[in-house]
């Protein structure tokens, strides 16, 4: 039961157990109280009638009518409260009545109630003399009236503080439903997120710690709804330029891979009627072997070309070190004004085929963005590895490629090509963080290598 209650429904009924167990409490307490408070009453009513009845008795036989003043006194006692006065005559028989009324305007007490606070009367004897005859008076304690004050003050007590506890307790439910209110925003927000609604926001509000929670939802919210609209964008852009890459190399494909065939077609026809004839002109061999030579040439550095788009050339054959020397000398080459460095770690080690790949397409993006946007005339790369580069504890490498260029514009963001990277290395379990300052802009990337 308890695991199945809301947080709200838990707070309620620890507080209403609170309050039950105080208000208990108290009642215990003043029932713990009753016993005592009504013995020291009685000792203290059974004490006083005791010693005024010595002291009026006294001169009793000196009055002009002894028995006659002592049936009056009797009486008159009787009517005090807590206790009641009888006659007694020698032989201890009542000559009077005791008054044992209780009254009217106190709650009758139950009888467990009297039997745990006062179970046994007290009585005292007084005994008296008349002109030598032997009498007594009976003093005996009747603490009913006491008893029921108490009962009473009891009731009142309970009925008192169960208004006060329930007034207490619907004060408290409202003030937590109020401040536990936000939960259920929270819980809203968060199914529309799960639904794909990345525009949903809540309303700080209730407790700090739980505007706090809001707050934080909401740039929670934002940062994926801007991580969905990146990603789209980004295959979007990736769709337009795979067919972008597919036109260029159909269209190569068509002017200049054809014409060379044609070419090649041509000449090798012209070689067969040479062939056929019966004195073959040597020069006219040797002019279309040099045509054909030449085309064949051409073709192959075409196909190299196309090759280097899809795949860096050299990178399987020569390894990560020589493709990214190659890399940096082919950029010094055509930009000598800007200085390269490049540090690779002897301890990098084995990567593996897809993190070598990655590592180069980096370095190939950074520098580019350098090269086209940055306006740097100093660029450091360095790769060294790292004890751990995924979130599973694999080792890995770390790139860093900074510049001492312009950096950034306030709230610029990122290119296709660095946020494809990022992608891609968030796909391998890595990271990869861009930092913009006055003294340029770095790239660091944390890649997941084979080598664990």
């Amino acid at each position: 039961m308890w695991q199945n209650l809301s947080l709200r429904g838990r707070i309620n009924l620890l507080l209403a157990l609170l309050l039950a167990l105080g208000l208990a409490v108290n009642i215990g307490r003043q029932v713990a109280e009753a016993g005592p408070r009504v013995q020291a009453e009685d000792k203290s009513v059974i004490r006083l009638a005791r010693e005024f009845i010595e002291m009026i008795v006294a001169d009793l036989n000196e009055a002009p009518d002894p028995d006659a003043r002592l049936n009056q006194i009797a009486r008159d006692l009787s009517r005090l409260r807590h206790v009641s006065i009888a006659l007694r005559d020698e032989a201890g028989s009542p000559l009077t009545q005791p008054r044992t009324d209780v009254d009217d305007d106190t709650r009758a007490p139950p009888a467990w109630f009297v039997s745990l606070v006062h179970p046994e009367q007290t009585a005292v004897s007084v005994p008296v003399s008349i002109h030598g005859k032997p009498g007594s008076l009976l003093i005996t304690s009747h603490p009913d009236d006491e008893i029921a004050e108490i009962w009473d003050a009891i009731v009142t007590q309970l009925e008192v503080g169960s208004v006060i506890a329930l007034a207490l307790f619907l004060v408290m439910m409202n003030v937590i439903g109020r401040a536990l209110a936000p939960l259920q925003s929270l819980a809203d927000v968060m199914a529309e997120l799960e639904d794909g609604r990345y525009q949903a926001r809540v309303a700080p509000g209730g407790a700090p710690e739980l505007a706090a929670i809001c707050t934080k939802l909401n740039h929670l919210a934002a940062t994926l709804s801007d991580a969905i609209e990146d990603k789209r964008r980004l295959a979007e852009r990736t769709v337009s330029l795979q067919d972008v890459e597919r036109k260029e190399i159909a269209r190569e494909l068509h002017d200049e891979f054809g014409p060379y065939l044609f070419s090649l077609r041509a000449h090798a026809s012209a070689l067969a009627k040479q062939a056929d004839g019966r004195a073959p002109n040597a020069e006219a061999v040797r002019k279309h072997g040099s045509a054909m030579l030449e085309q064949i040439n051409a073709l192959q550095q075409f196909n190299r070309r196309v090759l280097e788009r899809l795949r860096p050339v050299g990178l399987a054959e020569l390894g990560l070190r020589q493709a990214l020397e190659s890399l940096s000398r082919l950029w010094r080459e055509s930009h000598p004004d800007v200085a390269i460095e490049t540090v690779i770690s002897p301890a990098l080690g084995v990567t593996g085929e897809t993190a070598d790949l990655t590592i180069y397409r980096i370095v190939q993006e950074a520098l580019t963005n350098v090269f086209r946007h940055a306006g740097a005339t100093s660029v450091n790369v360095v790769i060294e590895p790292v004890a751990q580069a995924a979130s599973d504890g694999r080792s890995g490498a770390r790139v860093r490629i900074s510049d001492n260029g312009r950096g950034m514009e306030p709230g610029q963001k990122l290119g296709f090509g660095l946020v494809g990277m990022r992608e891609r290395i968030l796909a391998l379990g890595g990271t990869l963080n861009v930092v913009s300052g006055d003294g340029g802009l770095t790239v660091e990337a944390l890649v997941p290598t084979a080598a664990a």
